[in-house]
């Protein structure tokens, strides 16, 4: 791990435009993507690839077979499961390097039984909005995310620093 030093989880993402996106974001801040299936599309779809651009070889991308597949590979580490419902804000979470950020399908987002699993789960986290949104875009919140956690390291890795 590079840049961010999280890790990005989608559970069974369904959206190409939006993984993509995610693909592109990870090169940028040097973050992993993890992709736990079984997957709403087929990697190679011109969506996803148009969204990643040529981001693909700059990025660190596993897929898993099933979310308890990706728990294995990721496990030992803190979970956070993103979703409106969070009992902290984003703001509130001090990130460790190695921390996973938890994020569901579009549109329902994670599971009951996923958020409900306190073996794995560390947190449940929201993201900040105005009243009477439901939620952010998957790509969007993930970055929001990844960008938060590298900013409270300092950017390592930043050409910017």
């Amino acid at each position: 791990m590079t840049g961010a030093a999280v890790r990005v989880l989608f559970d069974r993402p369904c959206i190409p435009p939006n993984t993509g996106n995610a693909i592109r974001m990870a090169a940028g801040a040097g973050c992993e993507l993890h992709l736990a299936g079984p997957l709403g599309f087929e990697l190679s779809e011109p969506h996803l690839k148009r969204a990643g651009l040529d981001y693909h070889d700059l990025a660190h991308v596993e897929v898993h077979e099933s979310l308890a597949a990706a728990y294995e590979r990721l496990l030992p580490a803190r979970i956070f499961a993103f979703t409106a419902h969070g009992d902290l804000s984003l703001p509130e979470v001090r990130f460790e390097p190695g921390d996973v950020v938890l994020f569901g399908p579009e549109p329902t987002g994670l599971a009951r039984e996923v958020l409900d699993d306190d073996d794995n789960i560390t947190a449940k986290v929201r993201i900040p909005m105005l009243p009477g949104r439901r939620s952010m875009n998957l790509s969007n919140a993930a970055a929001v995310v990844v960008y938060e956690a590298w900013r409270q390291f300092g950017y390592p890795g930043s050409s910017d620093m």
